[in-house]
């Protein structure tokens, strides 16, 4: 028995010396072959990214075989390979939040690539910067290098297929920022043109991220169906490419959504597999979301203390590497905890604690702030205006009313009768001044909206946030000619249709440059029409441009067309036409009605009170009609105005 338990335990020990033996040749061959890539590479010295990826694709989370890259590139003086090296060790050290070594690393390898004057690289590096940055919730710095990196690529001479996937990186993330801002429309804009090219590409990284931005997007505006869509979209992209992170993003994404939607167990679930994931990849970032997402999906299952437990996990984790957003919601969640179980006193130290948090990070990002007293100020510029004209139709009012009464003791030893029928024709007079005085408040109102002001301003702002000093001084000049021309409109009952279609080419070219200049406006004046002779209601059209842009062709994403047309009919009126390519009325009624947040149009009504008003000294009517239009396949292809104003 002795004997056959002395064979077993040699039979042991030679099968675990032949083990280790095996494993350590097997990892000295793979450091030769490492080593064989290098010496090769070294002597190739390709100065393409997408080369080097290739080549050193397997080794890209190995951070002591990426370590001798940067070591034996930079004896051998090979610029191109250090920076590889380099940046990858910056991504490997993002990956586990350690974001201080990651920005060193990220900026060392901008320094290389500024040396090695490679401007693939040097884009990319600003790119990751600003990637870094924006986990790190510092919005300012993430904002100046992904602007920095799309100005770079979008203007060089020759946009290889590194630089165009670039611009898509860079898009991708200023929609990031815009979304910080809480600017949705504006982000979707940059997150469809970041799509476009990765779809051309074919590049699935960039399809599965732009979809889930996308996504977002559509979540925060309150279009769950939507999100869900473009989330499932994402999670199919990442399935695709193997991405685990990614696959975790989507599933706490949709766990979100579904909390929304009240499916708690859904939630529960999927937000379980997404800690599950997050915890194999050792991604502290992730894991913290979905430690505080879990956390949350149990609250409202009502698993009080599983809740608490996953809370304070992802507090632990989101304090000890500074993820102030995750910190944030735990300190909320576990406040609603506290609540609950009646621990009022630890309930509002915990919700004092979220609110302070949460007020230092919109400190940091004082884009926020500024957009709030810009929308401050416009709120009082706009109702000193008001008050402004309230003042002077008062001041009218006491004067036709001071007329009235000496007028009345002129007329005094007339007959009854006539100071009776007199007095009845200065009330209907007074009556419609005033509704003439009520329309061009209205008028006035509607073309200085708070949206369109707070927008405008909020570019000129990004403009001097980007120091394009050129952009904003021009784009201010174009704003306050347009304001200065409008409230010189309103103070008039007609202008000419030569000053109308200036002040609309004036409005168009402002909105254009929030659209990135993306819309194809064009004016088609009949050359037999007199326009400086021609009167119309002053700024009679924008309402009109205003719907074109907003309700048909905000939702598109490219080929965006406005045509005016103005011409003499036979019957003494001037048919002026508005046409747009955009998604159509029935479409445009859809997305309004999908949103939470609807945004009011009276534009239209106030519009035909004015031409009502307007065609009083006319013999003829002015008629408007709207026309929708379709393709062969009875798809929507736009809207057309026909707008026809009676002339002298």
């Amino acid at each position: 028995m002795k004997t056959k338990n002395r064979l077993y335990r040699l039979s042991f020990l030679i099968a675990l010396c032949f083990l280790t033996t095996y494993s350590g040749l097997a990892q000295e061959l793979d450091l030769k072959s490492f080593y064989k890539k290098v010496d090769s590479i070294l002597i190739e010295r390709p100065n393409k990214p997408a080369i080097l990826d290739s080549v050193f694709y397997k080794v890209k989370s190995d951070t002591i075989k990426l370590s001798y890259l940067v070591h034996k590139s930079h004896q051998e003086d090979y610029l191109e390979g250090e920076w590889f090296a380099l940046n990858s060790l910056g991504n490997c050290f993002r990956n586990i939040s350690d974001y201080d070594q990651s920005i060193d690393l990220y900026s060392k390898a901008l320094s290389t690539a500024k040396q090695s004057k490679n401007l693939e690289m040097e884009v990319i590096s600003l790119n990751m910067l600003g990637v870094v940055y924006r986990r790190m919730d510092a919005i300012r710095s993430a904002l100046d290098y992904h602007k920095q990196a799309l100005d770079l690529a979008e203007n060089a001479r020759n946009k290889t297929l590194g630089l165009k996937r670039s611009i898509a990186v860079s898009q991708n993330s200023m929609g990031n920022i815009y979304l910080a801002l809480k600017q949705y429309d504006l982000a979707l804009i940059q997150f469809y043109k970041s799509l476009a090219i990765e779809e051309e590409l074919d590049n699935k990284l960039g399809l599965a991220i732009n979809n889930h931005n996308i996504g977002y997007a559509k979540e925060k505006t309150g279009l769950y169906k939507e999100a869900l869509e473009y989330y499932n979209k994402s999670l199919e992209y990442n399935y695709q490419i193997e991405s685990e992170i990614g696959i975790v993003i989507c599933f706490n994404s949709i766990g979100k959504v579904y909390i929304y939607q009240n499916k708690f167990k859904e939630a529960n679930t999927i937000i379980k597999d997404a800690l599950q994931r997050a915890i194999a990849e050792n991604d502290q970032f992730y894991i913290a979301i979905s430690y505080v997402n879990y956390g949350l999906s149990e609250l409202k299952l009502n698993n009080l203390d599983a809740a608490k437990t996953n809370l304070t996990h992802g507090l632990e984790i989101a304090k000890q590497f500074n993820l102030k957003s995750s910190e944030i919601e735990a300190y909320k969640y576990l406040s609603e905890i506290y609540e609950i179980t009646g621990q009022y006193n630890e309930a509002l130290d915990t919700f004092r604690k979220h609110v302070t948090l949460d007020e230092s990070l919109t400190n940091e990002r004082n884009i926020q702030y500024v957009n709030d007293l810009i929308i401050k100020y416009e709120t009082e510029k706009k109702n000193n205006q008001i008050k402004e004209l309230a003042s002077e139709n008062e001041i009218v009012k006491l004067r036709l009313e001071k007329n009235k009464r000496t007028l009345l003791l002129s007329l005094l030893g007339a007959s009854l009768v006539f100071i009776t029928l007199y007095v009845l024709y200065r009330q209907r007079q007074l009556k419609n001044e005033k509704k003439i005085l009520t329309l061009e408040q209205d008028m006035l109102r509607n073309q200085m909206n708070p949206h369109f002001i707070f927008n405008s301003l909020n570019s000129i702002k990004l403009y001097i946030i980007n120091n394009e000093k050129e952009n904003a001084v021009y784009y201010l000049n174009k704003f306050s000619k347009l304001i200065r021309k409008i409230l010189i409109a309103s103070t008039e009952k007609d202008i000419s249709l030569e000053d109308e279609i200036e002040n609309m080419s004036l409005y168009m070219n402002i909105e254009n440059i929030r659209f990135s200049n993306e819309i194809d406006y064009q004016e088609n004046i009949d050359k037999n029409l007199n326009t400086s002779s021609i009167k119309v209601p002053s700024l009679i059209l924008q309402p009109f441009l205003e719907n074109a842009i907003w309700h048909g062709l905000s939702a598109k994403t490219q080929n965006k067309k406005i045509e005016l047309v103005a011409k003499k009919t036979q019957d003494g009126h001037v048919e002026i036409t508005i046409t747009d390519n955009g998604i159509g009325r029935l479409a445009s009624e859809k997305i309004r009605n999908e949103k939470k947040i609807k945004r009011q149009s009276v534009g239209l009504n106030i519009t035909k009170a004015r031409l009502e008003n307007f065609s009083k000294d006319f013999k003829e009517d002015y008629h408007i009609e709207i026309i929708d239009l379709y393709d062969d396949q009875n798809i929507a292809m736009g809207t057309q105005v026909v707008l026809s104003i009676p002339i002298k």
